[in-house]
Order: structure tokens, then C-alpha cells, then sequence
């Protein structure tokens, strides 16, 4: 198994270690933390400190086909707490508020902390959270921690030269439509990011986006999707891919660099395994990988779950907030334990 802790030169050793351990017959599962995008920041202020350690690169090698362990395998929770204060969480979003207000970023995601004791195997959160269908299902583990995602958003995927990405902004409880006009501002920039992404690395002039504002039931709530593809440029390998596109827009902001650095000087502790990526590549250079929003990490004797949201102009603050809890409510309804107040 590769592991890398730190963020420098890990994706160009993630590439030299597919191309020597994959086959035919084999996959590897691919890990992504957030911290890689550390190497995009341009103000000097720290990275807040993690709330729990895990690689910033991880990657394993199976066999192709290999089943996804779901067995009701057993585990306790204890009381979850939150990093944040309301209060907190609200100060920051005025504080993006007035950063928009002055013209340094269009959008920041802003994102909460959750943690709680937890005694058992870490697989059996791979059974609490299959009802909501996650993207990549199987759990990643290693020395000393385990990831388990059930995110529905899809970060990057690879078919022979298509490259696409599903960014999903907007977000409702379950059977409430997404259909007001904060909404769709945050979409369409975070839509936008992702078309100059992908042109990075894809053919002038063949980028599209076939979907647009796509209302769907995802991982318990109502979210906006859309799709934007582009056609790659040959001989680009996955480091540059990954250079030119993570993290995800969804989970930054807009501009991408200036949002990374808002993020880092405003969010208490670090995000961990979330708005990362996790999914798997295959022999031949195609790939799937899921942003893991909706995504726990188990580690050191507690587990951790990050929820957050876009924050634009006329975000309100309790609004905010609770968005965020729409998001987090069918996870800890699904995995157990109780929110202290």
C-alpha cells in the first residue's frame, strides 16, 4: 500500500506507483485528502491543524471485482460535538460576506466539524450507510485509520480521452425542490470553475456541459447536478489531471486559489478526509473519483465528519448553518450516536 503524508511531489509518486503496481485483472483504490491543495495557497497565515492524522496520498491495489464488504460488523458511538459554535460558524460566514463585499472571491465553502468517540470496526459503517448509495462504497483503510464515504458527488472521471466532472451545488431536504436564485448563482460560478478547469488539460473548444441545474435525491437530501465534459489532450497523464483540477471547485470556491485561502484562514480545524477524492483507477488510465462530501474518517479512537456548503453574497448565515445540518442529518441518523447540543 502507498501512503504519503506529505503534500509535495505526491501526485507524480502516485503516477510512477500505478503505472508499476497496475495490470490487467487489477485496481487500485485511490485516496485524495484536501491537504494536497495546500500547495495552491499564496497567503503565509498556517493551515489550521488536523483533527485527526491521515495520508495526504493513499492508494491500494486489488483484484478487479473484488466485493465490497457489508456486514453488519459492530461498532459504539459516543456523543458527537461540534468544533464550531453557531456562533462561530455564522462570524465566518460574514467574514466570507465581507471578503465578496470587497472584491477578493465570488463564493467559499465553508465547512463544520463533527467528532465522537467510536469503539468497534470501522466497517461496519459500510452497512449503516449503503441505503444511501454512495458513489465508491468501499472503505479505504490503513495503519492506524479508516475512510468510509457515502458521497453522491462525483469529483472526476475518466473514459479513454472524455474527462467530465458532476458538480453538485444547491441543496434541500428530501422531497423540497432547489429553485431559488442564491441557488443557481452558486451553481452556474462553481459550473463556470469547472469548465476552466478541464481546459486545462482538454482540447480548445470541446468543452460542454450536456446537463445543467439537474435536480436529483442524493445521500438523503435534494441537490442541484450538472455535468461538464471536455475531450483530453493526448499524452496527459493523471498528476497533470489532478494538478489542474483538485480539489474540486464544489468544495472551495471561486476563484479556486483565493477561496483555498479564505478556507485556511477561516475553518477551525482541518478538513481531514473530506472534500478530498476517493475512488478507483484502472490499468488502462481510466478512473472515478468521488469528492468525498458526506464522508467519515475513524482514527486514534474517535470518528469525524465535515458537512459545509457555498457561501455567495446573499448567503444568510443561520441559513447557512442549517444547510449544513440538512446535509449532516441523514448521515448521523444512518451511522448512530447523539448530537450535543
Amino acid at each position: 500500500m502507498l501512503e504519503l503524508h506529505e503534500p509535495a511531489g505526491a501526485l507524480d509518486a502516485l503516477e510512477a506507483y500505478l503505472a508499476e503496481e497496475l495490470r490487467p485483472g487489477l485496481v487500485a483504490d485511490v485516496y485524495l485528502g484536501y491537504r494536497l491543495g495546500e500547495l495552491l495557497r499564496r497567503e503565509p497565515w498556517p493551515a489550521p491543524l488536523e483533527p485527526c492524522r491521515l495520508p495526504a496520498v493513499a492508494a491500494r491495489v486489488r483484484p478487479e471485482g473484488a466485493r465490497v464488504e457489508s456486514t453488519q460488523m459492530s461498532y459504539r458511538l459516543g456523543e458527537w460535538e461540534q468544533t464550531w459554535t453557531a456562533e462561530e460558524h455564522a462570524a465566518a460566514v460574514e467574514e466570507v460576506r465581507a471578503a465578496i463585499r470587497r472584491g477578493d472571491v465570488y463564493q467559499v465553502n465553508l465547512v463544520q466539524h463533527l467528532a465522537a468517540p467510536f469503539r468497534g470496526d470501522p466497517r461496519g459503517l459500510v452497512a449503516a450507510l449503503e441505503p444511501l448509495r454512495p458513489l465508491h462504497p468501499r472503505p479505504l483503510a490503513g495503519e492506524g485509520w479508516t475512510i468510509v464515504s457515502a458521497s453522491p458527488e462525483l469529483f472526476l472521471g475518466r473514459r479513454g480521452d472524455r474527462l467530465w466532472c458532476k458538480p453538485i451545488k444547491g441543496t434541500r431536504p428530501l422531497g423540497e425542490d432547489v429553485d431559488d436564485s442564491k441557488d443557481a448563482a452558486e451553481h452556474v460560478m462553481i459550473v463556470d470553475l469547472e469548465r476552466n478547469d478541464l481546459s486545462r488539460v482538454c482540447e480548445i473548444g470541446s468543452i460542454r456541459w450536456p446537463s445543467l441545474m439537474a435536480q436529483h435525491e442524493l445521500a438523503g437530501v435534494t441537490h442541484l447536478v450538472s455535468t461538464v465534459e471536455g475531450r483530453l489532450r493526448p499524452a496527459v497523464g493523471l498528476a497533470e489531471i489532478l494538478r489542474a483540477t483538485f480539489p474540486g471547485g464544489s468544495v472551495t470556491g471561486a476563484p479556486k486559489i483565493a477561496a483555498v485561502d479564505h478556507i485556511a484562514r477561516l475553518e477551525p480545524v482541518g478538513r481531514g478526509a473530506s472534500m478530498g477524492a476517493l475512488g478507483t483507477v484502472y490499468p488502462n488510465g481510466d478512473f472515478e473519483l468521488a469528492l468525498t462530501i458526506r464522508t467519515f474518517a475513524v482514527a486514534a479512537g474517535r470518528i469525524h465528519l465535515w458537512v459545509g456548503g457555498g457561501i455567495v453574497w446573499d448567503s444568510d448565515p443561520d441559513a447557512e448553518i442549517e444547510e449544513s445540518w440538512v446535509k449532516a442529518r441523514p448521515l448521523l441518523a444512518a451511522v448512530g450516536g447523539l448530537v450535543r447540543a
